[in-house]
């Protein structure tokens, strides 16, 4: 028997990332934040590998961190407002959650439907966030891929890549819609 969930669906037809150099404080708080990542946890994962972890950051933790991607955009000669993006992330973050992809050995899962169980964790948690009336926003960048950045400061293995940074907090102001894919250029439809 078919069974709507008519909120859900609504939610998820207009569901919005809120940029997050707009979320402010507060944000959540450790208990909110464990019901978030245990949504989030719950991702399709081929083989149940758990081919992710969750790092959270927080409090002097970002400060550091915007620190150190400011000083690793200087040392790498990016343009000054590329390696601001860098340290912005983190130095105008209340609450971040990296989320890592951490591959497992197996003979039966391919490691890119390993990668997509990590993606999928980043969206479960930035929608986890959206439908609980917080300000959320996925975000990579140069820093994200920065390998003495993400080994050194986030203890990640030469097998680890960060998926996404999940930036949390109060919506500070409310974004435009933006332009949504036209589904007559991206859909086919094969019925033989």
């Amino acid at each position: 028997m078919l069974t709507r969930n008519s909120e859900a669906l609504d939610f998820l037809l207009t569901r919005r990332s809120r940029p997050a150099k707009t979320l402010k404080a507060p944000a959540p708080d450790r208990d909110e934040l464990i019901t978030l990542l245990t949504a989030a946890a719950r991702t399709p994962d081929h083989g149940k590998l758990e081919p992710w972890r969750f790092i959270v950051l927080q409090d002097a933790a970002l400060g550091r961190l915007a620190t150190v991607a400011a000083a690793r955009g200087e040392a790498l000669g990016l343009d000054p407002e590329t390696a601001d993006k860098g340290r912005r992330q983190f130095a105008d973050s209340h609450l971040c959650v990296a989320v890592v992809e951490s591959p497992q050995d197996s003979p039966k899962i391919p490691a890119i439907e390993q990668t997509y169980s990590a993606g999928a964790v980043c969206l479960s948690l930035l929608n986890a966030a959206l439908a609980s009336g917080w300000g959320a926003n996925w975000l990579t960048g140069w820093i994200a891929h920065d390998r003495p950045f993400v080994e050194q400061e986030l203890g990640l293995s030469a097998a680890e890549r960060i998926a996404g940074f999940i930036h949390l907090g109060t919506e500070g102001a409310a974004p435009p819609d933006r332009p949504r894919p036209d589904l007559a250029t991206k859909a086919s439809w094969v019925s033989a």
